[in-house]
């Protein structure tokens, strides 16, 4: 605008249209808001969320009144793009009907090209969709296991958020852990009622048959080529268990070939030698 078209605006248009619209008239750029970015699609925003996120978004107790997803991520991230086939024992939603499957649609998510399996007593099928498959029955009943095995594959990530009675989380892993993948990861949780005699634990920290018992003797298998006793016989996961990450009420155990060798014998020769 010219300085006398301008001159002639201020002292003849302004007082019409008053101070506010004059300010909007002389600077139309001023009132226009910066626009939004475009809204990334649902799939893509997913994509993009760390575990703890997606717990978050999808309402699990995995986060929140749990805190597994930071150490889950940092055990599961490598296989995210992986085609694996992932179960896990226990859906949820038991408070009313038709509810359950938050878990499972989080990993489904996390892992965008996985398989996802949930087990549970009652019938979840309403969950069932892409890439998410339930079965209903007992996670003890090892027909019930096998059928899985049988019908979705090869098994690389086993969580067992089931029962968490003792009973149950030892039965499940003796039939599941030689039936997972090599390089496989398998997680138990709420450990806490290993220790709570009214869910199936015990309050004698040395009892055998609780979930921790299994768990400890896990850790010392990790070590039997340092027994002194030559006439142990290797267990199969004393061969097997690479690996036992001990977390608040979360263990998770990493298969593998358990096999290193050991200098027992040469460094306590006097044990061995002959006499």
């Amino acid at each position: 605008m010219s300085q006398p078209a301008k001159s002639f605006a201020v002292k003849w248009i302004k007082p019409l249209v008053g101070d506010a619209a004059w300010g909007r008239l002389r600077d139309p750029l001023r009132r226009r808001p910066t626009p939004a970015p475009p809204r990334k699609p649902r799939a893509q925003r997913l994509a993009e969320m760390d575990l703890t996120q997606l717990a978050r978004h999808f309402r699990t107790d995995k986060w929140g009144t749990h805190r597994y997803t930071p150490h889950y991520e940092r055990h599961f991230a490598p296989l995210r793009d992986q085609p694996i086939n992932l179960l896990e024992i226990g859906i949820g939603g038991y408070a009313r009907k038709g509810r359950g499957g938050k878990s499972l649609r989080m990993w489904k998510h996390f892992f965008r090209h996985a398989q996802v399996v949930g087990l549970d007593l009652q019938d979840k099928s309403f969950v069932d969709g892409e890439r998410i498959t339930t079965y209903q029955g007992s996670q003890a009943d090892p027909a019930v296991l096998q059928r899985i095995l049988d019908e979705v594959g090869e098994l690389t990530i086993v969580i067992d958020d089931g029962s968490h009675r003792s009973e149950h989380v030892r039965a499940t892993f003796a039939y599941l852990f030689p039936r997972l993948a090599n390089g496989g990861l398998y997680a138990i949780e709420d450990t806490q009622t290993s220790y709570w005699p009214e869910r199936g634990g015990s309050e004698d920290l040395a009892d055998p048959t609780t979930t921790m018992a299994l768990v400890k003797s896990l850790v010392d298998g990790l070590n039997y080529e340092e027994f002194v006793d030559e006439s142990y016989e290797p267990t199969y996961t004393d061969l097997h268990v690479v690996a036992v990450h001990c977390y608040h009420n979360l263990v998770i155990i990493e298969k593998g070939d358990n096999r290193e060798g050991t200098r027992r014998r040469a460094i306590l020769r006097s044990r061995y030698a002959p006499r």
